[in-house]
Parts: C-alpha cells; structure tokens; sequence
C-alpha cells in the first residue's frame, strides 16, 4: 500500500513515523511522499525555516512535496494537521480517499482550534475521531474514533500530545480494515455540529479575570501557551495590557502566580501589587 501524509507541525511526526514503519516493506511502498507548509522565513537574517515535517521526510529520503501539484500515485491518503484546505479535486486523487485525523469528538468542535475549544468550554472528555474527508470542513463519515479525558490540569500541549500519541497506534490498527471495506463508516449527525475558527491574539482577552474564575482558568489552559489570557489595567492613567503567566484555581476562586506587565519583564503576582499599588482593572 502507497500512502501520502499531509501535515506540518512536529506533533505529528509521530503519525507519519507511525505510518512509516507499519507499512514499509520495499522502497516503493509505505509512506511514498508528504505534503507540507513551504518553507518561511524566520528570524533577523530571514533564513528559511522548514517544517518538521519535512525534516522528517528529508531524513528519510521520502519525496517532499509543497503544494498539490505532481502528487504521485498512492492507494491512501491521511492528514493531521496540515493547516490547508485540500481540494476535491486532491481527495479524488485516492482509490481509498484521504482519512482525516481530527482531534475531537465529531460533529462537536469541528475546525481549526477543537482541542482550545473544549478546554476552554470546561468539557471533561474529548478524543480523535477517523474520518473520510469529502469538499467540506470535518464533514466527512465516521471510520472510527476513541476518547480522552481532559484532566483538570490538561493544557492545549499537554492533551495535544497525549491525543496524537495515541493516535499513533490506533491509526495503523485502522488502516487494513478501512482498505479492505471492513468498516462500516457512520454518517456525522450534522444537525449537532459545533465550529471553532483559528485563534487570534485577541482572543486571550478577558475584561475582569476575576468575575469567572473557573471560565478564565479554562481559557488560561486552552490557551497556554499561545495566545494566552491577557487583560487590562490602568496605571497612573496609562491602559496597558497585563498577561497572566501562570495562575491556578483555590477554593473556586483565581489565584493568581506569574504577571507579565507589557514592555516588563515577568514578576510574581505578589510584586506586581507591591510595585504597583495604585493600579486598577481597566475594560
């Protein structure tokens, strides 16, 4: 079996790995290609930054592809996390189709950010649902799907790793049966579908952090590390934005550990009150 992986960040090269060692057993067969972001520019001097993905691919000498062009033959396609939309067109390319590897409970927190999304609404469990991408966003049938409780300590990262890294295992268990139509794929109860969208800055700000403390420590974990949960306060009348580092729940109230006032360097909370005594929350 030939397969094309489509992804980008380095938490899913375990995926691809995964995907690598089950189903290579002469050159040309396994994980024949990937297709990834192309490279950016980063830093002062603007030099090229590739992605995980393809650093994974160019170790392993597998043909690396930026864009949809040129796509070699393949029975299957899968994705995790590839941060792009893929034409029909492209999952037409595959006699199997593209399984798609969506970090959520579907219909539920369908989009780009479902694992912020449940953090941040206080949902206890969530887990990896197997689809068969069709044309639209996380719409396609079920192939198969498991669950993950969200502790009450879980981060975006930490509940992030924990999902791919199971998926690992799971996803290689799937794939001879779905190729061999010995799973019968379930239709997604579309009626019940939630949408999450991709994060901004922004969206880490909250007005009074004290007002909800189990709401902005939620967001303060789904959040973590970026965007963060940020807000505002006023200083000898200056509005200036404050981030909040680090901060836990006490008794159901927020306790708050590590600041960052901006254009500061972080302090505890305890001497950002002492040195600024005067200061007020500000909307």
């Amino acid at each position: 079996m030939k397969i094309i992986f489509f992804g980008t960040p380095d938490f899913v090269v375990p995926i691809a790995e995964g995907l690598y060692k089950a189903f290579r057993t002469t050159r040309e067969k396994g994980v024949v290609a990937v297709v990834t972001q192309p490279p950016k520019p980063t830093g002062r001097k603007q030099l090229l930054e590739y992605s995980p993905i393809d650093k994974w691919a160019f170790d392993r000498n597998i043909q690396i592809l930026h864009d949809f062009a040129d796509l070699p033959e393949a029975d299957l396609g899968v994705v995790a996390a590839y941060g792009r939309i893929i034409p029909n067109s492209v999952i037409k390319h595959f006699p199997h189709g593209i399984l798609n590897v969506h970090p959520s409970l579907l219909p539920k927190y369908r989009g780009a950010s479902p694992i912020q999304g449940a953090i941040a609404a206080g949902e206890t469990q969530t887990g990896v649902t197997i689809i068969k991408m069709d044309e639209l966003m996380d719409h396609g049938p079920i192939v198969s799907s498991f669950r993950e409780d969200i502790l009450p300590d879980d981060s975006n990262d930490t509940l992030r790793n924990k999902l791919f890294e199971r998926t690992v295992d799971f996803l290689v268990a799937l794939i001879p049966n779905y190729v061999n139509g010995k799973i019968n794929l379930k239709e997604q109860n579309h009626d019940e579908a939630t949408f999450t969208k991709i994060l901004k800055k922004d969206d880490g700000y909250i007005e009074n952090i004290f007002e909800d403390p189990t709401t902005t420590f939620n967001k303060f974990r789904a959040y973590d590390p970026w965007p963060g949960i940020w807000t505002k306060v006023k200083i000898n009348n200056e509005v200036l934005r404050l981030k909040i580092l680090k901060c836990h729940l006490e008794n159901d109230k927020l306790v708050l550990d590590e600041v960052q006032l901006e254009g500061k360097n972080p302090v505890s909370w305890e001497e950002f009150q002492r040195g600024h005594s005067g200061f007020e929350l500000s909307s």
